[in-house]
């Protein structure tokens, strides 16, 4: 029987998010927002990140660029985090903030590279 969408964008999602994130997020998933919950796992995971045309570290790097270029801190956050799943080095990270600057503005780099300065060393501590 053929996967269905939502059974491999949960795959994916928890492939690159990592259980606990994704079990915790479903924890906290309410009648509210079941449906939204649904749809990200279907819309997102399901249908763009598990598409073959680029990996997930370069699905990873365009997530982050876009994340910060919109100032959406707190996923950006979770993205840089996700790096460990998804191969993007600390260095990818840097490159692309860089890009970021350039195309989008030095403030959203600027608190892009704080945020991932934060993340990564919490991961270095963590001995990760």
């Amino acid at each position: 029987m053929a996967e269905t969408l939502f059974e491999t964008g949960m795959a994916t999602r928890r492939s690159v998010l990592g259980d606990a994130h994704v079990d915790a997020a479903t924890a906290r998933k309410t009648a509210f927002d079941e449906d939204f919950q649904t749809f990200i796992t279907q819309g997102a995971w399901g249908s763009v990140w598990s598409r073959p045309g680029l990996s997930k570290r370069e699905r990873s790097m365009l997530t982050l660029a876009l994340l910060a270029a919109l100032g959406h801190e707190e996923e950006f956050a979770m993205h840089v985090r996700a790096t460990a799943n998804t191969g993007a080095t600390a260095e990818d990270i840097k490159e692309l903030l860089l890009h970021v600057a350039v195309y989008a503005g030095v403030p959203a780099a600027n608190g892009a590279f704080r945020i991932a300065r934060q993340e990564l060393a919490r991961r270095e501590e963590a001995g990760q």
